[in-house]
């Protein structure tokens, strides 16, 4: 297992840090003929339609606005907020990489934080699809892009006031702070640590667990959010005991990945049982089981367990302990 290789944790764009201070920098690469545009609507990208493999749809910015010009959105509506608009790097020649991300539908009681506006149609020869669906068929260049612009706009979408005094708060520097101009303090985004491990007992059994929103049959890896003022390691011991009972010792860090839905980091470690004895803890997790190796592979074959999708790095981690990768339709 190549663990430098997880879907949402390859990059080859450069993110030009040190150009986010420049004065109207998203306006003078919206100018540029250079700039290619990321169009993403809530945690969905502008995927391109042809060709054989997955892509990002990148616009020049004279397609992006002829596009918003055919559906109206020229100009913001009345009940929107303008139109937010990400500075995601610069290319080889020059040119900037910019994300357009669609003016959310204003908020009601069943859609909070709004997820974006689900009616309108994506760039002419293109398609929206999510990071969970695309990310690991996209090469590093894309999967970078569309990690960085999904985290991004889920990050603006769900912190538009200021912490400090509750006034709004407006991006600046290109997107990746947001600045109250009440107080003047800026804001930056934020990402929240999970540790997500493989559980192996003394045979080498791993340890899988079903979810209480999941699908039936879904099975997959332990994971949980780190505490303020925890480390990793203890986090991993914490979630293991919590959500199964089960106690763990020795703890290896293998890698990590984004997971921008909308803000985590996910740290996969393995982690070495001292118990086996299982305990679900019924409100996180309804089931866990022991699995060989033989076991898992005749379950998947057979349809009776489903594992996660190719871009969580929870498949990364059970391949690692099956040696190789499994086939069947739910990869």
């Amino acid at each position: 297992m190549d663990w430098t290789r997880l879907p949402l944790a390859r990059a080859a764009v450069d993110r030009a840090a040190h150009r986010r201070i420049e004065a109207e920098l998203v306006e003078a690469a919206w100018a540029d003929p250079r700039t290619r545009i990321l169009v993403v609507a809530g945690s969905r990208v502008a995927t391109r339609v042809e060709g054989p493999d997955a892509a990002l749809a990148l616009r020049r910015p004279e397609e992006v606005d002829a596009w918003l010009a055919a559906g109206g959105r020229a100009s913001a509506r009345a009940d929107e907020p303008a139109p937010l608009v990400l500075f995601l790097g610069e290319a080889a020649d020059g040119g900037a990489y910019l994300g357009y991300v669609v003016p959310p539908d204003p908020p009601t009681a069943t859609t909070q934080p709004p997820a974006g506006d689900a009616l309108l149609d994506p760039p002419p020869g293109s398609r929206w699809a999510t990071l969970r669906d695309v990310g690991h068929a996209l090469d590093d260049h894309d999967a970078g892009l569309a990690s960085t612009a999904v985290g991004l706009a889920a990050w603006h979408g769900r912190h538009p006031r200021c912490p400090l005094c509750g006034e709004p708060t407006g991006p600046a520097q290109g997107g990746w702070i947001r600045r109250c101009p009440a107080d003047g303090s800026d804001h930056y985004p934020r990402t929240d640590p999970a540790v997500i491990m493989a559980v192996l007992d003394d045979d080498d059994r791993l340890l899988l667990g079903h979810a209480a929103h999941w699908p039936e049959r879904r099975f997959s890896t332990l994971a949980g959010y780190v505490e303020t003022g925890e480390s990793l390691e203890s986090a991993v011991r914490r979630e293991v005991a919590e959500e199964v009972g089960v106690a763990v010792g020795d703890v290896t860090y293998r890698g990590s990945q984004p997971w921008p839905f909308p803000a985590s980091l996910m740290l996969a470690f393995v982690a070495r049982a001292l118990t086996t004895e299982i305990t679900v803890d019924g409100v996180e997790l309804t089931q866990a089981r022991w699995f060989t190796r033989a076991e898992l592979a005749s379950a998947v074959a057979d349809g009776s367990v489903l594992l996660p999708m190719r871009t969580s790095v929870a498949l990364a981690l059970i391949e690692e302990w099956l040696g190789g990768p499994v086939g069947g339709s739910w990869a």
